[in-house]
């Protein structure tokens, strides 16, 4: 049955939101080297002048969420995340001497349709972990103390709640509400 929710072809400005587990649940980052190695490949291949933004990221022990922004040509999401992950992959089999699928699949991805539902989405990426206020492997720094990486924009999401007290609100709210 096919999932109405996995994009197959990317169009220019447009967001997408971004995911992936280990297979049968296994961890894909084992310590913090991993985490900066993964991200390091976003700082790579964007400064290529590849027609990608990266808008929010979460990398959780055996998963990770992205909130891209593709600006321009068409499948530029499709070919950062094929070499990101391709690259990811093989320091992971070599690190560990491992082999097989490290992710369930490579990725799935959505589209995201309207303002609302960009702002939702980098929400739910921040508040992925149970400790979302102070975890390492997460945009939210950013957010809060611009403490920016040069690959990340945050531009987008800012342009729509306005200060990092707002955001912080925004994101106490929805976590209030939920009973997190």
């Amino acid at each position: 049955m096919s999932n109405r929710n996995v994009v197959k072809t990317y169009a220019p400005n447009c967001y997408y939101h971004v995911h992936t587990h280990g297979t049968s649940e296994r961890q894909i980052y084992l310590d913090d080297a991993d985490y900066r190695f993964f991200l390091s490949l976003f700082e790579q291949y964007l400064s290529k002048g590849n027609s990608v933004e990266v808008l929010a990221y979460c990398l959780m022990p055996n998963h990770f969420h992205l909130l891209l922004h593709q600006t321009a040509n068409k499948n530029s999401v499709s070919r950062l995340m094929h070499s990101v992950t391709a690259d990811y992959d093989r320091y992971f089999y070599n690190k560990y001497s491992r082999s097989g699928p490290l992710c369930e699949i490579s990725y799935k991805t959505s589209q995201i349709l309207s303002d609302e539902y960009l702002l939702h989405i980098s929400r739910c990426i921040h508040l992925s972990p149970g400790e979302w206020i102070d975890y390492p492997n997460s945009s939210l720094r950013a957010y809060l103390y611009d403490d920016t990486p040069v690959w990340l924009n945050k531009t987008h999401i800012v342009g729509l709640y306005g200060s990092a007290v707002k955001y912080l609100k925004f994101l106490e709210d929805y976590q209030g509400a939920n009973g997190r």
